[in-house]
Protein backbone atom coordinates (compact mmCIF):
# COMPACT_ATOMS: atom_id res chain seq x y z
CA UNK A 1 0.00 0.00 0.00
CA UNK A 2 0.93 3.56 0.01
CA UNK A 3 -0.15 5.08 -3.40
CA UNK A 4 -0.63 9.04 -3.62
CA UNK A 5 1.25 11.81 -2.19
CA UNK A 6 0.53 14.23 0.78
CA UNK A 7 -0.23 17.91 0.09
CA UNK A 8 -0.94 20.89 2.28
CA UNK A 9 -3.82 21.72 0.26
CA UNK A 10 -5.41 18.19 0.72
CA UNK A 11 -4.79 18.16 4.66
CA UNK A 12 -6.61 22.03 4.69
CA UNK A 13 -9.42 21.07 2.77
CA UNK A 14 -9.94 17.33 5.17
CA UNK A 15 -9.41 18.98 8.29
CA UNK A 16 -12.19 21.50 7.07
CA UNK A 17 -14.67 19.08 5.83
CA UNK A 18 -14.13 17.40 9.47
CA UNK A 19 -15.35 20.11 11.26
CA UNK A 20 -11.39 21.47 12.69
CA UNK A 21 -9.76 24.93 11.50
CA UNK A 22 -6.85 25.07 9.14
CA UNK A 23 -4.27 27.81 9.84
CA UNK A 24 -2.76 28.44 6.48
CA UNK A 25 0.05 30.24 8.17
CA UNK A 26 1.19 27.23 10.08
CA UNK A 27 -0.18 24.32 8.95
CA UNK A 28 -1.62 23.57 11.68
CA UNK A 29 -5.00 22.82 12.35
CA UNK A 30 -7.29 22.62 15.63
CA UNK A 31 -9.79 21.51 16.95
CA UNK A 32 -9.17 17.59 17.07
CA UNK A 33 -11.22 15.02 18.91
CA UNK A 34 -10.90 11.76 18.60
CA UNK A 35 -14.88 10.32 18.53
CA UNK A 36 -14.10 6.35 18.09
CA UNK A 37 -15.28 4.32 21.53
CA UNK A 38 -14.48 1.29 20.08
CA UNK A 39 -12.03 -0.28 17.97
CA UNK A 40 -12.46 0.67 14.30
CA UNK A 41 -12.46 -2.84 12.17
CA UNK A 42 -10.15 -1.07 9.72
CA UNK A 43 -7.48 -0.84 12.88
CA UNK A 44 -8.47 -4.38 14.56
CA UNK A 45 -4.97 -6.65 13.92
CA UNK A 46 -7.54 -9.59 14.03
CA UNK A 47 -8.58 -8.91 10.52
CA UNK A 48 -5.57 -8.37 8.91
CA UNK A 49 -2.17 -10.98 8.32
CA UNK A 50 0.13 -8.18 7.55
CA UNK A 51 0.99 -4.13 6.86
CA UNK A 52 2.54 -3.75 3.60
CA UNK A 53 4.73 -0.96 2.58
CA UNK A 54 5.78 -1.92 -1.45
CA UNK A 55 7.48 0.23 -3.59
CA UNK A 56 5.62 1.26 -6.76
CA UNK A 57 6.72 3.11 -9.47
CA UNK A 58 5.53 6.50 -7.63
CA UNK A 59 7.43 5.21 -4.43
CA UNK A 60 10.67 3.31 -5.28
CA UNK A 61 12.67 3.70 -2.34
CA UNK A 62 9.99 3.54 0.44
CA UNK A 63 10.98 4.52 4.00
CA UNK A 64 8.10 2.82 6.33
CA UNK A 65 7.23 4.74 9.50
CA UNK A 66 5.43 2.90 12.54
CA UNK A 67 4.31 5.96 14.65
CA UNK A 68 3.04 4.24 17.62
CA UNK A 69 0.85 6.48 20.01
CA UNK A 70 0.03 5.87 23.70
CA UNK A 71 -3.85 5.88 23.69
CA UNK A 72 -3.98 5.59 27.76
CA UNK A 73 -5.56 7.57 30.31
CA UNK A 74 -2.91 10.59 30.45
CA UNK A 75 -2.11 10.47 27.22
CA UNK A 76 -4.93 12.58 25.63
CA UNK A 77 -3.25 15.78 25.24
CA UNK A 78 0.28 14.04 23.20
CA UNK A 79 -2.53 12.20 20.74
CA UNK A 80 -4.36 15.51 19.90
CA UNK A 81 -0.74 17.48 19.36
CA UNK A 82 0.10 14.62 17.16
CA UNK A 83 -2.77 14.58 14.93
CA UNK A 84 -2.88 19.07 15.31
CA UNK A 85 0.09 19.12 13.99
CA UNK A 86 0.43 16.09 11.32
CA UNK A 87 0.19 18.65 7.89
CA UNK A 88 3.47 20.67 9.87
CA UNK A 89 5.79 16.71 10.46
CA UNK A 90 4.77 15.72 7.13
CA UNK A 91 5.18 18.06 4.67
CA UNK A 92 8.74 19.15 6.28
CA UNK A 93 9.35 15.46 5.55
CA UNK A 94 8.54 15.30 2.46
CA UNK A 95 10.80 18.33 1.65
CA UNK A 96 13.53 15.84 1.84
CA UNK A 97 12.41 12.28 1.99
CA UNK A 98 9.63 12.23 -0.72
CA UNK A 99 8.87 7.94 -0.57
CA UNK A 100 8.20 8.17 3.56
CA UNK A 101 4.93 5.89 4.22
CA UNK A 102 3.43 5.88 7.55
CA UNK A 103 1.50 3.58 9.79
CA UNK A 104 -0.17 4.82 12.80
CA UNK A 105 -1.07 2.60 15.73
CA UNK A 106 -2.15 3.17 18.97
CA UNK A 107 -0.60 1.15 21.96
CA UNK A 108 -2.68 0.86 25.15
CA UNK A 109 -2.08 -2.27 27.99
CA UNK A 110 -2.81 -5.48 27.06
CA UNK A 111 -3.57 -6.70 31.34
CA UNK A 112 -6.11 -3.53 31.17
CA UNK A 113 -7.63 -2.42 27.80
CA UNK A 114 -10.13 -3.08 25.30
CA UNK A 115 -8.14 -2.15 22.59
CA UNK A 116 -4.63 -2.42 23.34
CA UNK A 117 -3.39 -2.57 20.00
CA UNK A 118 -4.73 -0.47 17.04
CA UNK A 119 -2.33 -0.56 13.34
CA UNK A 120 -3.40 0.97 10.20
CA UNK A 121 -1.86 -0.06 6.83
CA UNK A 122 0.84 1.88 5.72
CA UNK A 123 -0.07 5.54 3.21
CA UNK A 124 1.74 8.64 2.01
CA UNK A 125 -1.09 10.49 1.34
CA UNK A 126 -4.71 12.00 3.53
CA UNK A 127 -5.21 8.32 4.41
CA UNK A 128 -2.65 9.05 6.72
CA UNK A 129 -5.28 11.76 8.50
CA UNK A 130 -8.10 9.36 8.15
CA UNK A 131 -6.97 6.39 9.80
CA UNK A 132 -5.16 8.53 12.68
CA UNK A 133 -9.12 9.89 13.01
CA UNK A 134 -10.14 6.26 13.28
CA UNK A 135 -7.65 6.00 16.71
CA UNK A 136 -9.62 5.08 19.97
CA UNK A 137 -8.23 6.72 22.28
CA UNK A 138 -8.87 4.66 25.47
CA UNK A 139 -8.37 6.37 28.52
CA UNK A 140 -7.64 2.91 29.87
CA UNK A 141 -4.46 1.58 31.22
CA UNK A 142 -3.70 0.20 34.54
CA UNK A 143 -1.68 0.22 38.07
CA UNK A 144 0.96 -2.01 36.67
CA UNK A 145 3.65 0.45 35.97
CA UNK A 146 3.86 0.72 32.43
CA UNK A 147 2.34 0.08 28.94
CA UNK A 148 2.65 -2.31 26.47
CA UNK A 149 5.03 -0.40 24.55
CA UNK A 150 6.85 -3.42 22.77
CA UNK A 151 3.80 -4.64 21.14
CA UNK A 152 4.58 -1.77 18.44
CA UNK A 153 7.50 -3.59 18.09
CA UNK A 154 5.92 -7.20 17.90
CA UNK A 155 3.60 -5.85 15.01
CA UNK A 156 6.44 -4.35 12.87
CA UNK A 157 8.55 -7.52 13.33
CA UNK A 158 6.22 -9.93 12.53
CA UNK A 159 2.98 -8.34 10.96
CA UNK A 160 4.43 -6.42 8.15
CA UNK A 161 6.30 -6.64 4.62
CA UNK A 162 8.38 -4.39 3.99
CA UNK A 163 9.89 -3.89 0.50
CA UNK A 164 12.65 -1.83 1.50
CA UNK A 165 13.75 -4.68 4.20
CA UNK A 166 12.96 -7.78 1.84
CA UNK A 167 14.46 -6.14 -1.41
CA UNK A 168 16.86 -3.30 -0.54
CA UNK A 169 18.43 -4.32 2.67
CA UNK A 170 16.71 -0.69 4.44
CA UNK A 171 15.26 -0.59 8.16
CA UNK A 172 11.93 1.06 8.64
CA UNK A 173 11.34 3.57 11.53
CA UNK A 174 9.12 2.63 14.97
CA UNK A 175 8.61 5.55 17.26
CA UNK A 176 6.59 5.15 20.27
CA UNK A 177 5.74 7.22 22.09
CA UNK A 178 4.18 7.71 26.31
CA UNK A 179 4.76 8.50 29.71
CA UNK A 180 5.70 5.61 31.37
CA UNK A 181 8.82 3.08 31.66
CA UNK A 182 9.12 0.14 28.94
CA UNK A 183 7.36 -2.81 29.51
CA UNK A 184 9.97 -5.64 30.72
CA UNK A 185 7.97 -8.27 28.72
CA UNK A 186 4.94 -8.97 26.33
CA UNK A 187 2.09 -11.84 28.06
CA UNK A 188 1.53 -13.48 25.20
CA UNK A 189 -1.64 -15.45 26.57
CA UNK A 190 -2.83 -11.76 26.45
CA UNK A 191 -1.45 -10.67 22.89
CA UNK A 192 -2.82 -13.82 20.98
CA UNK A 193 -6.03 -12.75 21.53
CA UNK A 194 -5.91 -9.20 20.42
CA UNK A 195 -3.99 -9.78 17.44
CA UNK A 196 -4.55 -13.64 16.07
CA UNK A 197 -1.14 -14.86 17.13
CA UNK A 198 -0.41 -18.66 18.82
CA UNK A 199 2.44 -17.85 21.09
CA UNK A 200 3.22 -19.77 23.84
CA UNK A 201 5.56 -17.89 26.01
CA UNK A 202 5.81 -14.62 27.41
CA UNK A 203 8.06 -12.12 24.92
CA UNK A 204 11.30 -10.76 26.89
CA UNK A 205 11.96 -7.24 26.28
CA UNK A 206 15.42 -7.43 25.57
CA UNK A 207 15.14 -10.29 23.44
CA UNK A 208 12.11 -8.78 21.19
CA UNK A 209 14.33 -5.80 20.91
CA UNK A 210 17.35 -8.03 19.53
CA UNK A 211 14.57 -9.21 16.77
CA UNK A 212 12.98 -6.23 15.92
CA UNK A 213 15.84 -4.07 15.42
CA UNK A 214 17.20 -5.98 12.51
CA UNK A 215 14.27 -4.84 10.53
CA UNK A 216 13.43 -1.34 12.46
CA UNK A 217 15.11 1.47 14.09
CA UNK A 218 13.31 1.80 17.16
CA UNK A 219 12.45 4.79 19.03
CA UNK A 220 10.45 6.21 22.02
CA UNK A 221 10.22 9.67 22.97
CA UNK A 222 8.91 10.57 26.34
CA UNK A 223 6.28 13.05 27.03
CA UNK A 224 6.92 15.43 29.68
CA UNK A 225 3.81 17.27 30.31
CA UNK A 226 2.13 18.99 33.62
CA UNK A 227 -0.57 17.00 32.32
CA UNK A 228 0.57 13.11 32.27
CA UNK A 229 2.77 10.86 34.18
CA UNK A 230 6.20 11.58 33.60
CA UNK A 231 7.74 13.44 36.30
CA UNK A 232 6.42 10.88 38.34
CA UNK A 233 7.82 8.00 36.16
CA UNK A 234 11.01 10.14 35.02
CA UNK A 235 13.99 7.56 36.62
CA UNK A 236 12.45 4.67 35.74
CA UNK A 237 11.40 5.93 32.09
CA UNK A 238 15.19 6.95 32.18
CA UNK A 239 16.35 3.47 33.06
CA UNK A 240 14.12 1.09 31.53
CA UNK A 241 14.15 2.70 27.77
CA UNK A 242 17.57 3.75 27.96
CA UNK A 243 18.70 0.58 28.69
CA UNK A 244 17.32 -0.76 25.70
CA UNK A 245 17.56 1.92 23.09
CA UNK A 246 19.81 4.03 24.42
CA UNK A 247 20.35 7.45 22.76
CA UNK A 248 17.20 6.78 20.81
CA UNK A 249 15.26 7.53 23.95
CA UNK A 250 14.19 11.18 23.51
CA UNK A 251 12.10 13.91 25.62
CA UNK A 252 9.77 16.20 24.62
CA UNK A 253 7.36 18.62 26.12
CA UNK A 254 3.99 18.76 24.06
CA UNK A 255 5.47 22.06 22.41
CA UNK A 256 8.67 20.10 21.13
CA UNK A 257 6.90 17.14 20.18
CA UNK A 258 6.05 17.61 16.49
CA UNK A 259 10.13 18.67 15.66
CA UNK A 260 11.29 15.26 17.82
CA UNK A 261 8.91 12.64 15.61
CA UNK A 262 10.90 15.06 12.57
CA UNK A 263 14.48 14.89 14.21
CA UNK A 264 13.87 11.09 14.91
CA UNK A 265 12.86 10.16 11.54
CA UNK A 266 15.12 12.22 9.78
CA UNK A 267 18.11 10.86 12.22
CA UNK A 268 17.22 7.24 11.47
CA UNK A 269 16.89 8.23 7.37
CA UNK A 270 20.44 9.73 7.08
CA UNK A 271 22.44 7.50 9.62
CA UNK A 272 20.64 4.21 8.38
CA UNK A 273 23.67 1.46 7.38
CA UNK A 274 21.32 -1.08 8.66
CA UNK A 275 23.85 -2.25 11.31
CA UNK A 276 22.46 -2.44 14.62
CA UNK A 277 23.39 -2.53 18.42
CA UNK A 278 22.16 -5.68 20.69
CA UNK A 279 21.01 -6.32 24.08
CA UNK A 280 23.12 -8.56 26.42
CA UNK A 281 21.23 -10.35 28.97
CA UNK A 282 20.80 -8.11 31.47
CA UNK A 283 18.69 -6.09 29.04
CA UNK A 284 21.97 -3.80 29.03
CA UNK A 285 22.71 -2.37 25.28
CA UNK A 286 25.47 -3.20 23.65
CA UNK A 287 27.45 -0.83 20.65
Amino acid sequence: MGSGSFSSSSFADYSRSVGRSYDDSTGRVSGQTFTSHQLDSSLDPKLFTVRECANTDEHPNTIPVILALDVTGSMGEACQETAEALGVIITNLYKKFQDIEFCVMGIGDLAYDDGPVQMSQFESDIRIAEALDKIWVEHGGGGNGYESYSAAWYMGLYRTKLDCFDKQNRKGIIITMGDEPLNPYLPMTKLNAFVNATEENDIETPALYNKATAKFNIYHIAVDSPNDCYNYYSKDIKESFGKILGPNLRVATIQALAATIEECISESIQNDTSSSSTVNENGEICW
